[in-house]
């Protein structure tokens, strides 16, 4: 695949990549800037991706492993500081857009409860759209330990939301 080629196929990914970032760092400017790290680290990469196998399980992969190394890098630093973002979206547009507004937080609530194997495998498959196996791949576990995780993630998530006792 060209340059270019690569280039087209990876830009068309970012909304998803987006998508998957925040589903894991639960923040929108560290969903940004875990986006551009993995950006920046595919482009570095690229001679490491092989042409015909799936562009998008490999860019996950990496996001993943990315998101992984920054965790760790907070949990040394222990800083205990209230990120800056968390008084920019106070306010709402109107009672339709209130009670979206409000349902997608308790949606992202209780996702962010889930505890890490579980969202990950729930955002993947159930947000996402991946088939199980290559969920599987990209977090590099077992498909029938995915299985096991998304089941449980599901059921957790639903109980959460209130829809089952």
């Amino acid at each position: 695949m060209s340059t270019t080629h690569f280039c087209t196929e990876l830009t068309a990914l970012l909304p998803r990549l987006r998508r998957f970032a925040r589903g894991l760092t639960q923040d929108i400017a560290d969903a940004d800037d875990l986006c551009q790290q993995t950006v920046e680290r595919a482009l570095k990469s690229r001679h490491q991706w092989q042409d015909g196998t799936r562009l998008d399980a490999w860019v996950y992969r990496i996001m993943r492993n990315q998101w992984i190394d920054e965790v760790r890098a907070r949990t040394r630093r222990s800083q205990t500081f209230v990120h800056e973002d968390e008084g920019l979206n106070v306010g709402t547009v109107g009672a339709p857009a209130a009670e979206s507004l409000v349902e997608l937080g308790n949606v992202e609530r209780a996702l962010a409860r889930l505890p890490e194997e579980q969202r990950e495998a729930v955002v993947l498959v159930m947000v996402e759209g991946f088939a199980y196996k290559e969920a599987a791949e990209i977090l590099d576990i077992p498909q029938g330990t995915l299985t096991s995780r998304l089941g449980r993630g599901r059921e957790a998530l639903l109980k959460e939301l209130g829809e089952i006792a």
